[in-house]
């Protein structure tokens, strides 16, 4: 993404003083301060991760509920499905729940839909086969919460559902023993952001009863943190606390599938942030459910076996290569599609030939290109199009939907992601409708925007030791982003395309202090600035390690001339 402009929220240096005589590192300091930090003890507060800062499971609305529909099935041997998503967060969800259910010595089976074949949630085939094996309660996850009619069907099956989702909900619940949301109107619970992963977790701590939260998170904070950092859950309050215990588990997980999965992949230290999460092990395990064998990931998180987890791995590799090489063809047409003339509204594209798993990271490409809404459809031989919708700005994707609701076979997600099924012959009257309500009610598109923490005016204070500390205050991510900062006028002295040209190496020197740059997904030949002129850089400051070797190294976001 390119950014037209640069907001510099700026520190506060006489905080930041008071921060450094109580203790804190000096770069860790400014960068509180601009963060809004004020006192040492709100410090204290954000750096915590004890028992006391994770919720009471039994604020969930219908919690104690599904306790009792899911114990009475325990206790009386009925067999249970989980009933997942074949995203990360779905499959997370679904392993947690298996291996806590496989402990209890349960009678259970999880049931994940081919998202080709089947798309995303219960769907009436499954329900009859699973009742057809003896299957008496369906307990869903990261599902299930607008599955109105599927839930009554349920029902007339005499059937038990307990639904346990995190999804927006609609003006009317599903009719279940137990609908487990914090999205619910009327549902209590402080923390309305939890992932499925996280639903599911605090599902299986009231399960477990009162003051079980430290044993199950040794347990299963490594799905935790997995499933949250992958379904871009906002890094704030609870949740950053169940990612930041959670990242110490993955990082010594006793899941033989995750230690093979992550042995090399994000650090030689074993250390495992959010950046290694949302860019190397997430794609990895997305990309079995994108090629529709979403079973290679299951398997992989409850295998016991090193061996079967090696082949699962290698697997995952290959499907994830697969993925990349679609991804790219379907961009490429797309691309085609729109022409050289750029769009002025939402991007809403079809097609007949594309892959449906991948059209989602496709769509996203698309808005970022453009700063626009997109949403990527494709469509069957029976005429049907699935597909994934991405918003940009203040657009919000199911509100628009929703207007257009008469036209959608089905419809469900986020306001800045969802899914979306529609006939092929509906597809240029929701072009048009969705255009129209984009014109109605978004007056305006803002510019994208960099929103940057403050300007290093000394590089010198870049130092290994201090951007250390500032890793230290991990994890970052979607409403907590990581450090970004910027230093202005400084000389570009060598500019080295790696990666096939594909990405760019940089050198820069300020005051005497020369340091390393490396910014991905952008050509040397498309950069703003060339060797020997004047630029300011943003960037987020990181640890590089290469052969025993340990520098500082900044990642670009944006760079360009000084002026």
């Amino acid at each position: 993404m390119r950014f037209f402009d640069w907001e510099i929220a700026g520190f506060d240096r006489d905080s930041a003083v008071e921060f450094c005589r109580n203790g804190v590192n000096p770069l860790v300091a400014v960068f509180l301060t601009a963060r809004g930090f004020t006192a040492i003890e709100d410090i204290k507060s954000y750096m915590s991760d004890t028992a006391s800062a994770i919720y009471d499971p039994m604020l969930l609305a219908d919690m104690d509920k599904a306790v009792e529909r899911i114990t009475f099935a325990m206790e009386n041997r009925q067999r249970i499905a989980i009933y997942g998503d074949y995203d990360v967060d779905g499959v997370t969800a679904s392993a947690l729940l298996a291996d806590y259910f496989r402990a209890k010595g349960a009678d259970f089976e999880v049931y994940i839909p081919h998202r080709i074949n089947e798309g995303y949630g219960l769907n009436r085939q499954a329900i009859d086969d699973l009742k057809s094996r003896g299957v008496a309660l369906i307990v869903t996850v990261d599902c299930g919460v607008t599955a109105l009619e599927e839930a009554e069907y349920v029902r007339e099956l005499g059937l038990g559902l307990v639904i346990t989702d995190h999804h927006q909900c609609r003006d009317t619940l599903p009719v279940a023993d137990a609908v487990v949301d914090p999205q619910r109107p009327d549902c209590r619970y402080p923390n309305d952001a939890l992932a499925g992963v996280g639903v599911a977790f605090k599902l299986v701590c009231a399960l477990e009863g009162e003051g079980s939260e430290d044993a199950m998170f040794r347990q299963y904070g490594d799905l935790v943190a997995l499933g949250t950092v992958a379904d871009v859950m906002p890094v704030t309050g609870e949740n950053r606390v169940l990612i930041r215990r959670g990242l110490r588990v993955l990082e010594n997980s006793q899941r033989t599938g995750l230690r093979q999965l992550t042995r090399d992949a994000c650090t030689s230290s074993g250390k495992i942030g959010t950046a290694c999460v949302g860019f190397v092990l997430a794609p990895r395990l997305n990309a079995a459910g994108r090629m529709g064998k979403t079973n290679v990931s299951l398997e992989l998180l409850l295998t016991k076996d090193a061996n079967e987890a090696d082949l699962l791995v290698d697997e995952l590799t290959t499907l994830n290569a697969e993925r990349r090489e679609l991804e790219n063809e379907i961009y490429e047409n797309a691309l085609s599609l729109i022409g050289s003339e750029a769009p002025e509204g939402p991007i809403v594209l079809a097609s007949r030939s594309w892959y449906q798993g991948v059209t989602g990271i496709v769509a996203a490409k698309m808005s970022d290109r453009y700063f626009l809404p997109a949403i990527m459809i494709s469509v069957d031989e029976d005429g049907i199009g699935r597909g994934s919708c991405r918003s940009f700005g203040p657009f919000g994707i199911i509100s628009a939907l929703t207007a257009c609701q008469d036209l959608l076979i089905s419809y469900g997600g986020h306001e800045m992601a969802a899914g979306v099924t529609i006939a092929e012959s509906d597809i240029d009257e929701f072009r048009r409708r969705i255009n129209e309500y984009y014109r109605d009610n978004i007056k305006s598109m803002p510019k994208p925007q960099l929103k940057l923490d403050f300007e290093v005016e000394k590089p010198e204070i870049l130092t290994v030791t201090n951007v250390e500390a500032l890793g230290g205050l991990e994890p970052f991510g979607n409403g907590n982003p990581p450090p970004c900062l910027c230093i202005k006028g400084a000389v570009v002295s060598e500019i080295i395309p790696v990666g096939a040209g594909k990405h760019t190496r940089l050198k820069i020197e300020k005051s005497g202090k020369a340091l390393d740059c490396i910014y991905f997904s952008m050509p040397p030949d498309e950069l703003d600035v060339k060797k020997g002129e004047l630029c300011d850089i943003a960037f987020e400051p990181q640890i590089n390690e290469f052969r025993g070797r340990i520098t500082v190294q900044l990642q670009v976001f944006d760079i360009k001339r000084s002026v």
